[in-house]
């Protein structure tokens, strides 16, 4: 049978941007871009060029390699000529590949939200479309409100979605934006939309609040659409969009969806789909969910009882697919066995050898779950993990010695006493390097700013190999209430070769914490350069 493909576009950073709390740099969209880009999403939406300083920034220059990169804005503005709407202008100075239009096609909306004409918003359609594609780029229209339009007013929604199909649209992408619709509505409208609009230009875009997101998705393209929009591990303004995280295994995972559709990830990618998840929500700075399907931490974890005892006779009990097919692992929880196999896996992959008999490995087993109940997280923390390893087996090094450190922070205001005029902070840090006692000092405009600099200004005769490495990310999680909280800090460092990695340190005190995470940091860039100590 020959499979029909299904395009898959991520709206992340543009409708995920819309989350509360979450609040993308460009740093982060060109990171997260590129997580996209390998992952093999065909198309990446980074966001609303001439909307705010970030994505005009973000769109003056293509970030992806593969996929095609989308930049997102509104059709043409009744009432003002297509060459006089700056909305249109940016998308169209936009360095992307293609662009999706939003325009609404519920009737209702066009009269009372826009205080357009009915006409007047399909020559906008029509006109934008026109633009886009005679400047070289790819057009799409977002249907939006597109089957609450439909149910009120057919005629006038499949009137929209016609004028975008005749105008050139590759893709016309129909819109649940309140959420509100049922898989049953969504399938039936969606089968007639195409005898209007071939199937291999229709999307669907669906929104999450009625849980259902994925379901409605799935319940399109069993309706005829090839495109399916959403975000990763379901971001979104209110509930949430369509979670990707959860459509691309079943896609790929599921017989009827598999042996009908072909999509852009392949069977080899999908196995890093779990880190790339949790990586996500380390950006983004929130927890990952542990009941997330796929790639929660619970996903394919089983406690006491009598499924514990079928899950290590036939895993496919209470398994609906293998875990490492998408990257996670299985965990029995009550089996000291159970831990010590995924162990043993995991140091397998970062290449340190142990035999399996090794006592060692029940120290470092027991470490780890006494780490992770005081509030260290090894999964987005995977240099600190390693070097755990590495010590508890005997394999790193003792570079150097950190004998004391001191932060002050200094505020000074103007003579009224109330206008700050600057906040400065300073590091002191005392070490030991090769059996030479070294002071370092170091300022910036916090204290974790301060230490990194003060740490890394003289390292003694390992200065030369850390002199490329940079701190590219900090989140601080609180752990639990106060001020005399227990904080979790995570940071990301970088080298000149681009490789990254992230460190973690937890400490009723944030410095402190950060500190921790800063020295492993420098220690794991050693112990990949493979450094003798001094």
């Amino acid at each position: 049978m020959t499979r029909e493909r299904i395009t898959l576009f991520d709206t992340t950073l543009r409708d995920g941007a819309q989350t509360n709390g979450v609040d993308f740099s460009v740093e982060d969209k060109v990171l997260i871009a590129g997580l996209l880009d390998g992952l093999g999403i065909d198309y990446v939406e980074g966001g609303y060029p001439g909307a705010n300083p970030t994505d005009n920034r973000f769109f003056s220059e293509k970030r992806t390699q593969k996929a095609q990169f989308t930049a997102f804005g509104m059709t043409k503005r009744a009432g003002v000529s297509l060459s006089n709407d700056p909305g249109v202008a940016a998308l169209l100075a936009s360095k992307s590949d293609a662009i999706c239009f939003v325009a609404k096609t519920s009737a209702h909306q066009v009269r009372f939200a826009l205080g357009a004409s009915l006409e007047d918003n399909l020559d906008g359609i029509r006109q934008s479309v026109a633009a886009a594609i005679a400047s070289g780029k790819e057009a799409l229209v977002d249907c939006e409100h597109f089957f609450d339009g439909y149910k009120s007013d057919p005629d006038y929604a499949l009137a929209c979605a016609k004028a975008a199909h005749a105008a050139g649209a590759r893709w016309v992408v129909l819109c649940d934006t309140n959420g509100g619709s049922q898989p049953e509505e969504i399938e039936a409208i969606v089968r007639a939309v195409t005898a209007h609009v071939p199937g291999s230009h229709l999307g669907v875009h669906a929104h999450n609040d009625t849980e259902q997101a994925v379901a409605n998705s799935l319940a399109a393209v069993r309706g005829g659409v090839r495109q399916i929009q959403g975000t990763l591990n379901g971001i979104g303004e209110r509930c949430g969009n369509a979670n990707l995280v959860s459509i691309i295994p079943t896609l790929l995972l599921k017989p009827f969806y598999a042996e009908r559709y072909e999509i852009g990830v392949s069977l080899e990618a999908l196995k890093g789909l779990t880190a790339l998840s949790h990586r996500f929500d380390e950006i983004v700075n929130r927890a990952p969910n542990r009941q997330a399907p796929y790639v929660g931490a619970s996903a394919f974890a089983t406690k006491a009882g009598i499924h514990a005892s079928a899950i290590v006779k036939d895993p496919s009990s209470y398994e609906h697919v293998p875990p490492e097919s998408v990257g996670n692992t299985r965990r029995v929880l009550v089996s000291d066995q159970a831990g010590r196999s995924n162990l043993l896996a995991e140091l397998s992959r970062l290449g340190i050898a142990v035999e399996k008999s090794d006592a060692r490995l029940d120290t470092l087993l027991n470490a780890v779950k006494e780490r992770e109940a005081i509030g260290y997280s090894y999964e987005g923390a995977d240099a600190s993990f390693e070097l755990l390893a590495r010590r508890t087996l005997g394999n790193v090094p003792d570079y150097f010695t950190v004998e004391s450190f001191h932060v002050t922070v200094e505020r000074r205001f103007d003579a009224t006493g109330r206008q700050r005029q600057f906040s400065e902070s300073e590091a002191v840090v005392k070490l030991v390097v090769g059996g030479q006692r070294l002071l370092t000092v170091g300022e910036g405009n916090g204290p974790v700013n301060a230490l990194d600099r003060a740490l890394r200004k003289d390292l003694g005769v390992y200065q030369d190999v850390i002199a490329d490495l940079e701190l590219i990310d900090y989140k601080v999680r609180i752990l639990n209430g106060g001020t005399e909280a227990v904080t979790r800090v995570l940071i990301e460092s970088r080298d000149g070769s681009g490789d990254s990695w992230s460190t973690v340190g937890v400490s009723e005190n944030v410095v402190d914490a950060s500190f921790e995470a800063l020295i492993d940091s420098i220690v794991y860039k050693l112990v990949r350069a493979g450094v003798q100590p001094a």
